[in-house]
């Protein structure tokens, strides 16, 4: 077998948001299982396609047994920096982007977490989709958005 990074019993952490694919039980596929940050422990090590490591993984919080690729895991104990968004979510600017004095995006306008950059210079930051914006991808500080609790409005 491949060479497994991780033992069983080990603690591992997620670094990616885990959603069904299909094969855990009684969960539409698509729906969300594990969010990343969660702590699990290894309690299988198995390959897919004789080419991938997956890890079974019990994260208890959660009670649920879910397969891991090795590239979704850090150990967890390694560095860990936690955001209020993730992808895909829905924010609002909460100050007035401007680059140049050219205003970008006004306050409250709405858009859409494309990448969660951890490791920023200045803390954890995200490439925002805004929808006053087509097209164009700006690195926003978490500390000027907030999450945007409107409903979709029906077309």
């Amino acid at each position: 077998m491949m060479d497994a990074k991780w033992e069983y019993g080990e603690a591992v952490r997620l670094i990616r948001n885990v959603r069904n694919d299909g094969t855990y039980p009684g969960l539409d596929p698509g729906a969300p299982l594990v969010r990343r940050g969660s702590i699990g422990y290894v309690v299988d090590v198995g390959t897919f396609l004789q080419d991938q490591v997956i890890y079974s993984v019990n994260f208890l919080d959660e009670g649920k047994i879910v397969g891991c690729r090795e590239e979704e895991l850090i150990g967890a104990d390694d560095p860990w920096t936690p955001s209020k968004f993730e992808f895909r979510e829905k924010v609002r600017a909460t100050k007035q982007l401007s680059v140049g004095g050219e205003v970008l995006v006004d306050i409250g306008s709405r858009g859409e977490v494309i990448k969660v950059i951890r490791h920023g210079e200045d803390g954890v930051a995200y490439h925002i989709h805004f929808d006053s914006l087509p097209g164009r991808l700006l690195l926003i500080p978490e500390g000027i958005l907030e999450a945007d609790t409107a409903k979709e409005e029906a077309v």
